[in-house]
């Protein structure tokens, strides 16, 4: 990285954002986060982020943007879509209308780097099963997937600026395990689908080891890297193992029905980031 405090915006300082602006100014960077909540400007701030208070709407963005992305060094982009399954692309498309008002002021803002945080939902899920990399054409089952699929491509083709996508897998952290909500519950479809998981640590550590190359001129950024850890047991065996290790009622799963998923392969960000992931799932 080249010397002196770069300049890192935070879109979006939430479960994982706020904990990567922290490390991020663990790290000598100087770092700028937004959040919607009023309440939470004074934990960005107390965090030594400087906070801002910024909504994405359709149509409008409430706050200072201009301000929020100014002197700006690289936008890291980390909202989530926020869709229910059950909506139809074609009625509505919250998330890409808000990628869509975003992007006229990354332009005028000069920023030259994006990180968008995407998810490994945008390949959907098959059978039969199959290994998944970033040469696979994403094939999205579900109305967030979709319109993810969309807004990675409205900021990778933008030509005012280049955007890095990492597509992160089931997220994992101290507080934050799914089997929480699969505890109990009857059928659970895809028994012998794999997992495709990461933890918070492991997304930091990527995002961190990325933004290493910003200054390079000499690396390509726009790239697309999958994010999840290279082991893949089945969801029945994963989330019975883990239930039991958390001491919760097992889920049950509908053994009779035909299972359909994916393998995620996460190499790239090994071979071209060269990340080492520090957690097992």
């Amino acid at each position: 990285m080249k010397e002196g405090r770069e300049k890192i915006a935070i879109l979006g300082c939430g479960w994982l954002g706020l904990p990567l602006a922290q490390s991020l100014l663990s790290k000598g960077y100087e770092v700028k986060g937004s959040t919607t909540s009023e309440s939470k400007l004074d934990v960005l701030k107390n965090a030594g982020i400087s906070p801002f208070q910024i909504q994405l709407e359709e149509k409008q963005i409430i706050g200072n943007i201009v301000d929020f992305l100014n002197e700006t060094d690289v936008l890291v982009i980390d909202i989530p879509p926020g869709l229910r399954r059950e909506v139809s692309t074609s009625l509505e498309m919250t998330f890409v209308n808000k990628v869509k008002t975003l992007i006229p002021f990354i332009e005028k803002s000069g920023i030259q780097k994006v990180v968008f945080v995407s998810s490994t939902s945008v390949y959907g899920d098959s059978f039969p099963i199959v290994e998944i990399t970033e040469e696979t054409k994403p094939n999205p089952d579900t109305e967030s997937g979709k319109q993810l699929v969309i807004a990675e491509s409205l900021l990778q083709s933008n030509s005012h600026f280049k955007t890095t996508v990492i597509r992160f897998g089931g997220l994992l952290g101290d507080d934050r395990h799914p089997v929480k909500f699969l505890a109990g519950r009857t059928n659970v479809e895809n028994p012998d689908a794999p997992v495709n998981m990461i933890h918070r640590e492991d997304c930091i550590g990527i995002i961190e080891k990325s933004l290493e190359f910003a200054r390079d001129d000499n690396w390509e950024w726009n790239q697309t890297f999958n994010a999840v850890v290279p082991q893949h047991p089945t969801r029945k065996a994963y989330y019975h193992k883990k239930a039991k290790i958390l001491n919760l009622p097992l889920p049950i799963f509908a053994e009779d029905l035909v299972s359909k998923g994916k393998i995620v392969s996460s190499e790239k960000v090994g071979t071209i980031l060269g990340y080492t992931f520090k957690n097992n799932i």
